[in-house]
């Protein structure tokens, strides 16, 4: 088949949740059919096309010099008054590009991955679409809806949780199958393109079990990890909660512990963030393999957001022990006292983590299982040729009755 693959994220380096997505599913639909990328790459962003098809094993690279999200940090009421998520808010760039490249050929299927490029698949209007939607924007607004005590942030929450609902409803309707990657999405989504006959599965997010693997570096006694970088607000939101609430209390019972946090800072609010000598930044690094590898836990205390977390399925693969939230691990198959430690109050969270840092046994215990775990259910390999089948079902099934309006 040839299939046309529209990308929110210029997929390299692989080396954030979105970024990794689309390398791994790229690559998957590369080795079976022959894929055109069409891209989203700001400036400065990414690696040379030709580079990307050899890694990639796609067909050509098409990049648009713009950036999709770059309306989204302007002052709080322009959000509010926009009538669609900004970072949906369409591109000429964009559609040009895509107008030239779907004129350049006939193609099986289009594919979307996630919603900012949605938009630009509907000008193939005869061919076969599949939408990654990975986490819906409106799923996410929802839960802040609901979490919402006092009135006028719920009234304004509420607001922009329909404003996007309808949106991404209307869009999805649009798509012969859409994806998330969390069993806890999907209800939300199979129930918004229920009206047009479309479907929803769940292609969860994966790891490469054979670039990330156990012993890659020793663990030190004492040190933690969290492997996410704070410009994502949900990582910010998840590191100011631990330091200025559970730390402390890790501190009280083990004095040396230290905690290093990776990826970029670039204009962060470090003030924010109660930093102490034992905590380290270490700033964007080409390969966070040996930081994770060598910690003796990753935290992971997040409180918000949506999908499913890499950091977490990466940790599992180096050998790195996992101490989580529920809403952390949200997504995940996972067993507490098995693949994972799960607490939710700073005093639980801090008493895990403390259970984990004086008990070797315990770490050995907890670094098998989550292994297995992710070899048995979470390696890209099976998941990206999951994805492979349903856009094979899906341009088939259009051959055959039609594509539906």
């Amino acid at each position: 088949m040839r299939v046309l693959f529209l990308s929110t994220w210029f997929p390299y380096p692989p080396d954030n949740g979105s970024r990794i997505r689309a390398y791994h599913l790229l690559r998957a639909l590369g080795r079976s059919h022959q894929v055109t990328l069409v891209t989203f790459r700001p400036a400065n962003g990414g690696t040379n096309g030709q580079f990307l098809i050899s890694r990639l094993d796609v067909t050509s690279v098409y990049s648009v010099a713009a950036d999709p999200f770059r309306y989204v940090n302007v002052p709080q009421v322009l959000k509010f008054a926009s009538p669609i998520p900004l970072a949906c808010w369409p591109s000429r760039l964009m559609r040009q590009m895509v107008g030239d490249v779907a004129n350049s050929s006939q193609w099986d299927a289009v594919v979307a991955f996630q919603s900012p490029v949605a938009r630009y698949a509907l000008q193939l209007s005869d061919v076969p679409r599949i939408l990654d939607v990975d986490t819906a924007h409106s799923y996410q607004l929802h839960e802040r809806y609901t979490n919402q005590a006092y009135p006028i942030a719920r009234l304004r929450t509420w607001v922009s949780w329909q404003k996007t609902h309808r949106y991404e409803a209307h869009l999805f309707r649009k798509f012969q199958a859409c994806t998330v990657v969390s069993p806890a999405e999907l209800d939300y989504v199979t129930t918004m393109v229920s009206a047009s006959n479309g479907r929803a599965e769940v292609v969860p997010n994966g790891v490469d079990c054979q670039h990330n693997r156990p012993g890659l570096a020793h663990p030190a006694p004492k040190t933690l990890v969290f492997n996410g970088a704070l410009t994502y607000s949900a990582n910010y939101d998840a590191m100011q909660y631990f330091l200025a609430e559970i730390y402390p209390l890790i501190q009280e019972q083990v004095p040396d512990a230290s905690l290093t946090i990776t990826g970029a800072t670039s204009g962060v609010d470090l003030s924010g963030l109660r930093l102490s000598k034992s905590v380290h930044l270490s700033g964007y690094v080409d390969d966070v393999r040996p930081l994770v590898a060598g910690a003796w836990a990753c935290v992971v205390p997040i409180r918000q957001g949506g999908g499913t977390r890499l950091k977490i399925l990466e940790a599992m693969a180096l050998g790195t022990p996992v101490v989580a939230t529920s809403k952390g691990a949200e997504g995940l198959s996972v067993t507490p006292n098995q693949d994972i430690l799960i607490a939710d109050e700073p005093a639980e969270f801090a008493a895990q983590v403390v259970r984990l840092l004086r008990d070797p046994g315990l770490r050995q215990r907890l670094v098998t299982s989550a292994r297995r775990l992710v070899e048995q259910h979470y390696d890209w390999t099976p998941i990206g040729q999951r994805f492979v089948d349903l856009v094979e079902d899906v341009a088939s099934k259009c051959v055959s009755g039609g594509i539906p309006s």
